[in-house]
């Protein structure tokens, strides 16, 4: 029995089985290689480290890789998870190491209800594969909320400027991470499985599964659409969120050149008055002399402001 190698679990019924591999080491990979005869090259190909998207045709089985959106609700961040199929006629074999939820909760209901098991592996695997491919991309919808959620949140953010404005841009910043790997996750789901969906004929000639499975291409279209149309409104939104900020910073700027302007000539008058030339200063020696340079200071600061002011600068 597989099942008593450790990271390797088994369901069978009416010669159908359902082979799930949670630990991607060599124990576990050889396993499944010498009780199916898989090629060593797809073997490889599972083992730790991310892997493209691909559809390999073999005479006895199909390989299939696919990444998925996997939710880090630690970091609040979206990474991709690879989801290995090794897909024969009386069999389905699946490598994944991220507990995916939508995965569990399949292995965990054909465990406990048999009715369920009997209609999802009736005779061959091609029910459950589509099973899991349509929970899988059922999860994804979920997550484009979440994502269409943040970028409401981001957007209401922005528009209040300034005091959080760092908080705003890591936000942003964020969201665009988790929209740009959603769509790396997501892009090669339609090709790959219309691909499969091509050469599943070959093993299950059923009109039915066709249908289904042009289902699964359906989802990831729309899932596609989402993710363009997320895309595009965070793109805008840090767009915004940068003029914005770039707005503001242009009003400090001209305010502090305004201040610099009007506070240049009144030091240059303080500078001549405090000249040491007694004898041949004008005002100096007069008995209310600090209070006329103060009032020459104070007329030539409104006229500098007044000036500001026709000119529309304050």
């Amino acid at each position: 029995m597989l099942s008593k190698i450790k990271g390797v679990s088994e369901i069978y019924i009416n010669n159908t089985a359902w082979i799930h591999v949670t630990k991607n080491e060599t124990a576990q990979l050889n396993v499944i290689k010498k009780k199916f005869g898989f090629d060593e090259s797809d073997i490889d190909e599972c083992r730790p480290g991310l892997q493209r998207p691909k559809l390999i045709e073999h005479p006895d089985y199909l390989f299939m890789i696919l990444e998925f959106p996997h939710y880090d609700r630690q970091d609040r961040v979206i990474r991709g998870s690879e989801l290995d199929f090794f897909i024969g006629r009386d069999f389905l074999v699946t490598v994944n190491t991220d507990s995916l939820k939508p995965l569990d909760n399949i292995w965990e209901k054909l465990s406990i209800n048999p009715e369920y098991k009997n209609k999802i592996m009736n005779g061959n695997p091609e029910k459950l594969l589509f099973e899991i491919l349509n929970n899988l991309l059922h999860y994804c919808f979920p997550m484009l909320n979440h994502i269409n959620q943040d970028i409401d949140n981001v957007e209401k953010e922005v528009l209040k400027i300034p005091e959080r404005k760092m908080g705003v841009i890591m936000e942003i910043l964020r969201t665009k991470r988790n929209i740009v790997t959603f769509r790396k996750t997501m892009q090669a789901h339609k090709s790959i499985i219309t691909k499969m969906i091509n050469k599943l004929g070959r093993f299950f000639p059923s009109k039915q599964l066709n249908l289904y499975l042009n289902n699964l291409v359906n989802h990831t279209k729309d899932i596609w659409d989402f993710l363009e149309n997320y895309q595009e409104t965070i793109n805008a939104i840090h767009e915004t969120h940068q003029s914005l900020v770039s707005n503001r910073m242009s009003d400090i700027i001209k305010t502090l050149t305004i201040f610099s302007v009007i506070i240049f000539p009144l030091t240059l008058v303080a500078t001549i008055f405090s000249m040491n030339t007694v004898n041949g200063m004008p005002l100096l020696g007069h008995q209310i002399d600090f209070w006329l340079v103060i009032t020459i200071l104070i007329i030539l600061t409104g006229v500098m402001i007044g000036y500001f002011r026709r000119r529309k600068w304050l």
